[in-house]
């Protein structure tokens, strides 16, 4: 899945001649705390509700000293790839240029947090177990050969290293309800478990933390 497909067409962006205020309102009115600036087609800035506030609001926002390269992707870029310019930049909203550095739009951090939880990693019912090993020792074909010998399949899976060690936190979804012999294999071959959730207690987890980070881009 690419940017493109999370263009949003509520917002458009900030001329140079706009001013503060201006951009202000807009922020407010869409629970965001960026905004794009374009000239001739071109983007020139991406303006942040700090930027306005440490400034003079009633100025032109072309007049706001910002960086020259502001953050963008490509809309054949993964999502990903814009989910990484949100967290690297602390960005609410992430432009969208053409090889030619052309303005072609946005894509706002709620959209894309919205996309992530109603896609089947989320909304389909199952359950998540947690392993922890060596980096070394990591290998998904050998993990899903355990899951799929329980009747099972492996609806997603993320990898996140420890801090200050060489071991790897694996969180799998798992399109099973009931995982008690899956965990039990992972134990039989040395895995650690290190947690599992049931589809009820997903399905809260889940929810209130998607709940949380709505809230967080909402202030």
């Amino acid at each position: 899945m690419t940017a493109d497909f999370l263009l949003t067409d509520a917002l458009v962006p900030l001329r140079p001649s706009d001013t503060g205020e201006e951009a202000l309102e807009i922020m407010n009115e869409f629970y965001i705390r960026h905004l794009p600036v374009v000239e001739d087609h071109k983007l020139t800035a991406v303006i942040s509700e700090a930027d306005v506030l440490d400034a003079d609001p009633e100025e032109a926002v072309g007049n706001y000293r910002v960086p020259q390269l502001p953050p963008s992707v490509y809309p054949d870029d993964h999502l990903y790839d814009v989910m990484r310019q949100l967290v690297d930049n602390n960005l609410t909203v992430v432009p969208v240029i053409n090889r030619e550095g052309n303005y072609v739009g946005m894509v706002t951090g709620e959209d894309l947090l919205r996309f992530f939880a109603q896609s089947s990693t989320f909304s389909d019912p199952g359950s998540i177990v947690v392993l922890e090993m060596g980096r070394h020792d990591y290998s998904l074909a050998e993990i899903a050969r355990i899951v799929e010998s329980d009747s099972a399949i492996i609806l997603s899976s993320f990898v996140r290293s420890v801090p200050d060690s060489s071991q790897i936190e694996i969180t799998l979804k798992l399109n099973s309800q009931s995982i008690a012999g899956t965990i039990a294999t992972f134990e039989r071959f040395n895995y650690v478990v290190k947690a599992s959730f049931n589809e009820k207690q997903l399905q809260d987890t889940l929810r209130e933390r998607f709940d949380s980070l709505i809230n967080y881009l909402n202030v």
